[in-house]
């Protein structure tokens, strides 16, 4: 079993910024992609961002040049550097780890005011 526990949540401003960390504890052997996904009410969930172990990283269209993930190996940990939010991007932000099956935390709220 993965157990990923994220934090960094928040409220903030339209234009402002926010960390989302994630650490992944329990059977991490063979973790391969780990990621960002966000639901927002009456939306399904989505795929924000994505990190390979080797660095390759995928984007969202809607979050290309404003959001940044990173991933520490050795922490088993990623981040979410969230620059320029905006009110859609208000959901709750889920952490998701790959080893022959999705792992996911238990989420963290992010809203954005107006």
């Amino acid at each position: 079993q993965v157990q990923l526990v994220e934090s960094g949540g928040g409220l903030v401003q339209a234009g402002g910024s926010l960390r989302l960390s994630c650490a992944a504890s329990g059977s991490i052997v063979g973790i391969s992609d780990m990621g960002w996904y966000r639901q927002a009410p009456g939306k399904q969930r989505e795929l924000v961002a994505l990190i390979t172990r080797d660095g390759w990283t995928n984007y969202a269209d809607s979050v290309k040049g404003r959001f940044t993930i990173s991933r520490e190996n050795a922490k088993n940990t990623i981040h979410l550097q969230m620059n320029s939010l905006k009110p859609e991007d208000t959901a709750v932000y889920y952490c998701n780890a790959r080893k022959r099956m999705d792992y996911w935390g238990q989420g963290t709220q992010v809203t954005v005011s107006s």
